[in-house]
Formats: structure tokens, sequence, C-alpha cells
């Protein structure tokens, strides 16, 4: 009897002991959770400082790329550049043209002969022409203005779409979807003729085990 008194007080013991483990082992998993969760809101917000959106749009405002480089984005540099280098090239060279142009019209209506000489070659027919070049020349003088506005105004459209881009990716350098995010594309058949189609079906996947929070036991 003494003797079975003793294994029912061990037996007693481990049942307590095992309880207890079991709720330390349910206490450092969320402590675990909780630990992972704070890690990644600290990396998140680092990230996040680390790329300003200020910072981006203020170096993309300076020089074109300046922002994408910043966001190490290197791969967009030869869009921008080629963007912005195409509409400059193309307003330099309607001011040029113009300038010419302007020059030969005003030596042709003014009957300026000394500046005949100092006309562009390409142009020289149209003095030769005498009154009858004047309209032409004030034509293609018009056309060229109208060309350096367009120009100038793409210029300035591209040069504000790469500060608009730096400016977003950098937004998004913090921007996490997690892990518990998926997406799938399957096809959809109705049963209306013609029913075919695509969906796209957005799921949360299952926590990972390894993070889940454990309600300790009362």
């Amino acid at each position: 009897m003494k003797t079975l008194s003793i294994l029912f007080l061990f037996l007693a013991c481990f049942a307590g002991s095992l309880c207890a483990q079991q709720k330390d082992s349910s206490k450092i998993r969320l402590l675990s959770a909780d630990s992972f969760a704070v890690r990644k809101a600290a990396y998140t917000d680092s990230t996040r400082r680390a790329h300003s959106p200020r910072t981006a749009a203020i170096r993309s405002a300076i020089f074109p790329g300046l922002g994408q480089i910043y966001n190490k984005k290197y791969w967009k540099l030869p869009i921008v550049w080629g963007a912005v280098g195409v509409t400059a090239g193309i307003f330099v060279y309607n001011l040029k043209e113009y300038r010419k142009v302007r020059f030969a019209y005003f030596a042709l209506i003014n009957k300026d002969t000394p500046s005949y000489a100092k006309v562009a070659p390409e142009l020289q027919v149209f003095i030769a022409a005498g009154d009858n070049g004047i309209s032409s020349l004030r034509s293609y003088r018009d056309e060229f203005r109208k060309n350096i506005d367009y120009s100038a105004l793409f210029f300035l459209l591209f040069w504000g779409l790469n500060v608009v881009d730096a400016t977003v990716d950098a937004h998004l350098q913090g921007f996490d979807v997690g892990r518990d995010l998926s997406l799938k594309i399957r096809p959809n058949l109705n049963a209306a003729p013609g029913g075919v189609g695509l969906s796209l079906i957005l799921k949360f996947k299952k926590a990972d085990p390894r993070w889940a929070y454990t309600t300790p036991a009362p």
C-alpha cells in the first residue's frame, strides 16, 4: 500500500511537470511570434527610412536618373535618359533651324543684301526667289516655332515622369505583401454561351506554423 502511494505521488509530480513544460513551450512560441512581428516591423520601418521618396524626387528633379540610381533601379536608366535625351535633342534641333529661318526671313523682308551671304546654304533658294520666297520662309519659321513648343512640352513631360517614377519606386521599397498572399489564374467556364474567360483569384495562404500563436493552457 505504501509503495502504491509513492507511485501515485510520483505520477502526479510527473504530470505537473509535463503540464508546466507545455505552458512554458506555449509561452515561448508566443514570444517567438511577437519577436518576429517586432523584427519585421522594424525592418520595414528601416527600409522606408532608407528609401525616402522625398530624396528620390529631389534627386530626379535635379538630374534625370539620379532617383532611379538611388532606388537601385539601374535598368530604368536607359529608358529615362533615352526619353529625356531624345526630346532635348529635338528641341535643340528645332531651335537651331528656327533661328536660321528667322534670320533669312528678316534679311529678305528688310532687303538686307549684305546679310544674304550669311543665310544658310539650304535657304539660299528662297533668297534667290526674292519676294516670292517671303511667304515660304514665314511658313517655315512658324512651323519650327510650333515644333519648339511641342518638343519643350514633351521634354518637361518626360522629366516630370522621371520624378514620378522615382518617387513611386521609393514608396514601394517599404511595401510588403507578405508570404500569406497568392495569386492564381485559371480558366472559368460559364453555362451561358461564350462564357469562357479567365479568373484572378487572390488567396491567403495558411500561416507558417513556426510562428503560429498558441493559446496557453488554463
